[in-house]
């Protein structure tokens, strides 16, 4: 048994990261932690980030707006050909709707800026951003974002992350893994909970499933 609306929101924030990998090669790690003791996942990736500016229209900072305010994503043509997970904006708000905390955090080495809000009940309270300069041990490590939420459980009927929602959500970040392991680029390193997966194909991946009979056939799709 899981709860498909928690799973979706979760799955949101983690597709929202491997986006990133196509719109930037040299992405190469996604990092993803589920803590049920403390209700609190989170998920990372580096990569080119979001640019933490003032919008010129809502006068607001970019990742307020992106993950704060509702209607103000742009993939919202259904007859473009794409290649990317998300869908018109709504995604990781609707995270940030279903849970009692929501953190953003990113660094922006372009402005040299990095930028924290925390959204809580349920997307009704906004504390207002922290944006400073970037340290030099963030510069080095370069753009990042990262993600932090605690799904409000009483909305899907749950009282804590029992076990096999943890073992459910743990399996995304595999899927992830053998799914990316062919994408351009640099080589994409996921890690569970700290520990890095040790998935470098899909070939990988499927080796991971009991009962699969010697020889696997799959087939690799290029997208021109």
């Amino acid at each position: 048994m899981f709860t498909p609306g928690l799973y979706k929101i979760f799955d949101e924030i983690v597709v929202n990261a491997a986006d990133n990998k196509q719109r930037d090669p040299d992405m190469d790690k996604i990092e993803i932690d589920v803590d049920a003791s403390e209700n609190i996942i989170s998920v990372k990736n580096n990569g080119k980030g979001i640019p933490i500016v003032m919008h010129k229209e809502h006068k607001v900072y970019v990742p307020t707006l992106i993950f704060g305010h509702l209607l103000t994503g742009s993939n919202f043509d259904d007859d473009e050909k794409k290649t990317t997970g998300g869908r018109n904006g709504y995604g990781a708000k609707l995270a940030n709707v279903f849970s009692t905390m929501f953190k953003v955090e990113c660094v922006d080495t372009e402005n040299d800026l990095r930028f924290t809000q925390v959204f809580r009940n349920n997307m009704s309270v906004a504390d207002k951003p922290t944006v400073k300069k970037c340290t030099a041990s963030e510069k080095k490590q370069g753009d990042y974002v990262k993600i932090s939420f605690s799904p409000d459980l009483a909305r899907f009927g749950m009282t804590h992350l029992d076990d096999d929602t943890v073992a459910l959500l743990s399996k995304r970040a595999y899927d992830i893994a053998g799914t990316m392991a062919s994408a351009g680029g640099k080589k994409l390193s996921v890690k569970l909970n700290g520990i890095k997966l040790p998935i470098k194909s899909f070939k990988d991946y499927l080796a991971m499933f009991t009962g699969l009979a010697a020889p696997v056939a799959y087939e690799k799709v290029r997208v021109a």
